[in-house]
């Protein structure tokens, strides 16, 4: 069992501490199925990528933007989304850490 609270914590100040600003976990690996915890200090940003088939993303701290080609939309702790199915961003409005649930073929 995970605790992704202590991860969280763990993560953002690996985070803090790299020059990138982001610090990223794989929780868990189960055939298809991928969890990865994803921390990112304030203005860090993922940049735009492609969709795997099928993934969500969970907000565990801060606040961030999902954004797709012409929209974007501001997550914050608790919110649930699925990740849209097109080439997509991130980038966190405030100090962030997110899991990330995704489905590979």
């Amino acid at each position: 069992m995970q605790d992704l609270a202590g991860l969280a914590d763990e993560h953002l100040a690996k985070a803090h501490a790299d020059a990138h600003g982001r610090s990223a976990h794989l929780v868990v690996h189960d055939g298809v199925l991928r969890q990865s915890v994803i921390a990112l200090v304030s203005g860090t940003t993922l940049d735009e990528h492609n969709a795997p088939p099928a993934a969500s993303l969970q907000v565990l701290r801060g606040r961030v933007r999902l954004t797709a080609a012409d929209r974007s939309e501001d997550l914050s702790v608790g919110e649930l989304r699925m990740l849209p199915k097109e080439r997509h961003g991130l980038t966190a409005l405030e100090d962030a850490v997110v899991l990330l649930t995704a489905v590979n073929d």
